[in-house]
């Protein structure tokens, strides 16, 4: 009976370790990422029972709430809106009566909605302008290159008393007012190069910069003594205008003079230097291109044997 007894616990014993469940190994989702969701194994395979059910519904009824919290952008109550604000002038003044940011120009737009206005400049590059447009009083700066102006007239800069730099590089500006620049107190920099100009007209003395580069000035196109009173002038470029010779007198505040690609022969021995003061040295002037014109430096040596460096041209 006693061996009975033990059989049988024994085998109670090895069943109840038989059914025993095996512990599940982890298993990552990259390996099924292939397998349809109903051929997964056991492990991936949720219980679909009522505490499940319950919580799933308990998720999705609250999501909606959080949703509108989180990205609900309507205000909680209605705020006036602001007024827009009245469009300014480079002046500060108002635009009403005169167009929107700026005067109006020949084809009936507003310079600075045509153009484009920073502070006190002015750029109005590549807009196919036939004209100069009217300009805010208070303008410093003004580009207007590459477009399609013929003609500077004697009014287009009239009253623009605050002007330091004009820069109508590559128009077709073929004649200019002899009173055009002359008015204007505050002139520094007046840039024209890249144009059909043959001859340049009256210059404010108070010119530091004067580039007229590729024109058609020629022997004519530049008047005796044109640059003489210009005391503050310190950068001078005439290249590639048909030139026969170096503009006299040059102001002693000349530091750049660039005259390369014309057709000056000779240089006198009084351009740059004086025949009677052989201790007299033009320090300012160190930058003299006269590389593309037809003449030999060393034909006339004491014509530049007082300034600090040599020109740069055909020694030969």
């Amino acid at each position: 009976m006693k061996t009975f007894v033990n059989i049988f616990l024994g085998f109670f014993i090895f069943e109840s370790i038989g059914a025993a469940p095996i512990a599940d190994t982890v298993i990552y989702a990259s390996e099924f990422s292939d397998i349809p969701l109903g051929e997964l194994p056991q492990p991936f395979v949720y219980a679909e029972n009522e505490q499940s059910d319950q919580l799933e519904a308990e998720i999705g009824t609250a999501l909606p709430s959080i949703t509108q919290e989180s990205y609900s952008s309507a205000p909680l109550t209605e705020e006036p809106e602001e007024e827009a604000s009245t469009p300014k002038l480079i002046d500060g003044s108002s635009a009403q009566g005169s167009g929107v940011l700026g005067p109006q120009t020949h084809d009936g737009l507003p310079t600075c909605l045509l153009c484009t206005c920073l502070g006190t400049t002015v750029y109005c590059d590549d807009r196919e302008l036939a004209a100069v447009p009217p300009l805010p009083k208070k303008t410093m700066y003004f580009y207007s290159r590459y477009n399609r102006i013929r003609r500077i007239n004697r009014n287009d800069f009239a009253n623009l008393s605050n002007l330091k730099r004009i820069d109508l590089t590559a128009n077709f500006i073929s004649e200019i007012h002899e009173d055009a620049f002359r008015r204007l107190p505050q002139l520094q920099e007046l840039v024209l190069r890249e144009n059909r100009i043959r001859q340049l007209p009256e210059l404010p003395s108070t010119l530091t910069l004067i580039d007229v580069s590729n024109n058609r000035l020629g022997r004519r196109g530049i008047r005796n003594e044109a640059f003489k009173d210009l005391h503050e002038l310190q950068y001078l470029y005439i290249t590639d205008n048909n030139l026969d010779h170096i503009p006299l007198p040059l102001p002693e505040s000349l530091q750049v003079l660039h005259l390369q690609n014309n057709n000056i022969q000779e240089m006198h021995e009084d351009t740059f230097c004086k025949m009677k003061d052989f201790n007299y040295v033009r320090r300012a002037l160190e930058d003299v291109r006269l590389d593309g014109n037809p003449i030999n430096l060393s034909k006339t040596p004491y014509a530049y044997m007082c300034l600090p460096r040599l020109p740069v041209g055909n020694l030969i």
